[in-house]
């Protein structure tokens, strides 16, 4: 956060347009309307509230199977869980951790084979890069399925000139206090018009337009507060420079540690434009120490990292759950190590970090050095219009 984010959300403070809606609100819906290439963007509390939405305006419910990455955080398995329908998980590939195109395929053809058909397709831009929706939209458009593209952690990625978020029926974006852009806690969902508007409506209790309190539907508390919007809207404003720095925190690693023995990093730029929410280390199992020893030996350090997501199939509530593959999944989760990536990481504090890692992985000793020592004002990333950041710390932004 800087004092861009401060002054704007005092100023929508001091307008007393406080909750639900107001004037940023509308601004905050603009711009990603515009980000996204879309007809239509509502701003709710959370991405698994836009992913709910998402399902329920495309009448999606009991009975309906939808098909969804076993890599992934949870929440896109639990909204189909949510609306009654039936989550069936595909494979990813084993190093991006996006949707893998050849067990998608198989997924939709031993559904047809079986007299089925998935009602939908949840696609997830991972880690910041968007999927393949060159060769995923052939794929759904031979069987009929449409996509709800979950964008969570991609906003400002492209696929081939397009944005995350112009892909699929409607796509979802999250602003948790992890993401790219934040809001504190937030989400959206974008697309057309009609669906953006019946999203609202149901994001309001379904509230009818009269005096008194009318509703037509089981409705949602969902709508994102004025003043978290306000905040909002000054990230999206440095959007681009904490791409900027967050891609070059990517390429370090890539370059420092990726061209070590048995580590590798998956691309940011395959037929598009990475954002670099994430930086995740693969280290082969014969050659390094686990994902889960390497974040306890950074522990050590006072540096935060974590596995990869957990596959869906392997959590305890989906076990029984249909899934195509799983190979690629198991191995990504087993090899992936996520590495601190906050857009916030000053040259300094990215630096121990390396050193740290390498000395988890036995190439060389690397002391333990006080977190105090590593604050570095004049080394912190430039700001718009010059004003300060205040320092943040080594963290990991899972």
């Amino acid at each position: 956060m800087t004092e861009r984010e401060r002054n704007v959300l005092l100023e929508a403070f001091d307008s007393n347009w406080i909750a639900p809606v107001g004037p940023a609100l509308d601004e905050f819906e603009a711009r990603l309307r515009s980000i996204a290439h879309t007809e239509a963007a509502v701003a709710v509390t959370s991405g698994t509230a836009a992913l709910h939405l998402a399902l329920l305006v495309m009448d999606i419910g009991p009975g309906d199977i939808v098909l969804c990455p076993s890599v992934t955080f949870v929440a896109c398995a639990n909204v189909i869980e949510y609306v009654g329908a039936t989550p069936h998980f595909v494979d990813c590939d084993p190093v991006s951790g996006n949707l893998d195109a050849e067990s998608l395929v198989h997924a939709l053809s031993s559904l047809d084979s079986a007299g089925h058909r998935a009602a939908a397709l949840i696609v997830v831009d991972l880690y910041g890069v968007c999927a393949d929706y060159t060769t995923i939209n052939a794929i759904c458009e031979r069987y009929d399925v449409p996509i709800i593209e979950d964008a969570a952690e991609a906003i400002g990625a492209s696929h081939l000139g397009n944005p995350a978020g112009s892909f699929g029926t409607v796509a979802a974006f999250s602003f948790n206090g992890n993401k790219l852009v934040t809001t504190g806690g937030g989400g959206a969902l974008v697309g057309p018009a009609d669906l953006i508007a019946k999203a609202k409506h149901l994001a309001c209790q379904a509230r009818q337009p009269v005096r008194h309190f009318e509703h037509d539907a089981i409705g949602y508390a969902y709508r994102l507060s004025n003043l978290s919007a306000a905040v909002g809207i000054a990230q999206l404003e440095r959007l681009d420079s904490m791409m900027s720095h967050t891609r070059a925190i990517h390429r370090r690693y890539a370059e420092e540690l990726g061209t070590i023995d048995g580590v590798r990093f998956a691309s940011q730029s395959t037929d598009g434009f990475g954002n670099g929410w994430l930086s995740v280390a693969h280290l082969d199992p014969s050659l390094h120490p686990s994902p889960t020893a390497v974040c306890d030996a950074l522990a050590q350090h006072n540096i935060e990292a974590r596995p990869t997501w957990k596959p869906m199939h392997l959590q305890a509530m989906f076990t029984s759950a249909g899934r195509t593959g799983g190979a690629g999944s198991e191995a990504h989760f087993a090899t992936g190590l996520c590495l601190p990536s906050g857009s916030s990481m000053s040259n300094a504090d990215q630096a121990r970090v390396i050193q740290a890692v390498k000395s988890a992985l036995n190439l060389e000793e690397a002391p333990v050095i006080d977190v105090a020592d590593q604050i570095d004002i004049a080394d912190q990333i430039d700001v718009r219009d010059g004003q300060s950041q205040q320092h943040q710390g080594n963290r990991a932004t899972t």
